[in-house]
């Protein structure tokens, strides 16, 4: 097993540490190496990415991901953005669990607003919205495959956007043809509602940018950004990310949460094959909370080292 480890920059350089040593805690054997890319590589080379780092990535069976930064430069083509295009990784799994929420949000992760399709005009800029019904289908039937004996709920603005009455007839038909029970919102109501009765969702497919609202949104029902993992899958490949950003105003300062990258690094030893292990890495995340040890983002004082170490005492 080749395991890709990519930093990225900010409070990425802290937490992801913590979650390569659950992941060699548990398998020593696995073939680790750094991959460099981001906005530290962007301001002292000229480039976030280059060929050999992509190549190397593209060569992973798994990436474990920290969080890069992406600043506000006409010249800066987002990392993330282009890696889940070029790696092919069009679903974005983003669990939210926690007393009495049990959800998981399917973002489609390569098309909509995020298409990467921009051009500016004098006094104006424009991003071109991509659906497209391979894609929506794709995703759908993702999301119907992870909704099997619960309920789907489609989030969409069909009733404002033709592209997403597109999307929102693939999810339907795709669901219908897995036999899953679904119902459809609207994104807006769908986000008030998820915070408000929460028990009621269990898996929600939606398009890109909303999915990518709607998980930092539902992030508040279990103690916000910190504690919450992704995955980004593909038919070939899979890269797995805290949800926060790189977060630059504590960066340095030993106190970034490393919960989301140990859940993102459990999520990646699920995938591998590995439940155990990943119920090894959640239970220890959840007894080191339990314990009352938090970072100062939940109310404690724990650094993020320090965190980091209590849990890795528990997988043993």
């Amino acid at each position: 097993m080749k395991v890709a480890v990519v930093p990225g920059d900010g409070i990425g350089e802290e937490v992801v540490p913590v979650a390569e040593a659950a992941l060699r805690r548990l398998h020593p054997e696995w073939d680790y190496f750094p991959v460099e890319v981001g906005y530290g590589r962007w301001k002292r080379c000229g480039a976030a990415i280059g060929a050999e780092e992509l190549r190397a990535l593209r060569e992973a069976d798994a990436v474990l991901f920290g969080a890069v930064t992406t600043p506000p430069d006409p010249d800066y083509r987002s990392v993330i953005v282009m890696l889940r295009k070029d790696l092919g990784l069009y679903a974005n799994l983003r669990p939210v669990r926690g007393p009495g929420v049990d959800l998981t949000i399917v973002r489609e992760n390569t098309e909509g607003l995020y298409s990467g399709i921009e051009w500016e005009l004098p006094g104006s800029a424009c991003t071109l919205r991509v659906v497209t019904e391979v894609g929506s289908r794709r995703i759908a039937r993702f999301a119907a495959a992870r909704a099997k004996g619960r309920r789907l709920t489609i989030g969409t603005k069909a009733n404002v956007l033709k592209s997403d009455a597109l999307f929102r007839r693939c999810a339907v038909e795709e669901a219908e043809a897995a036999g899953v029970e679904w119902e459809e919102k609207y994104i807006d109501a769908l986000c008030l509602d998820v915070l408000m009765h929460p028990a009621h969702y269990a898996v929600v497919v939606t398009t890109n940018i909303f999915g990518d609202i709607l998980s930092d949104a539902a992030a508040s029902l279990v103690g916000g950004l910190g504690l919450l993992p992704s995955a980004n899958i593909g038919d070939d490949h899979a890269l797995f990310e805290p949800v926060h950003g790189s977060a630059p105003d504590i960066a340095g300062k030993g106190i970034a949460n490393p919960v989301a990258a140990l859940r993102s690094a459990a999520m990646l030893l699920d995938h591998a094959g590995d439940r155990e292990g990943a119920a090894a890495v959640e239970a220890a995340v959840e007894n080191t909370l339990g314990a009352g040890m938090k970072t100062p983002d939940l109310g404690g004082s724990a650094t993020t080292v320090a965190f980091g170490e209590a849990v890795l005492e528990r997988l043993g």
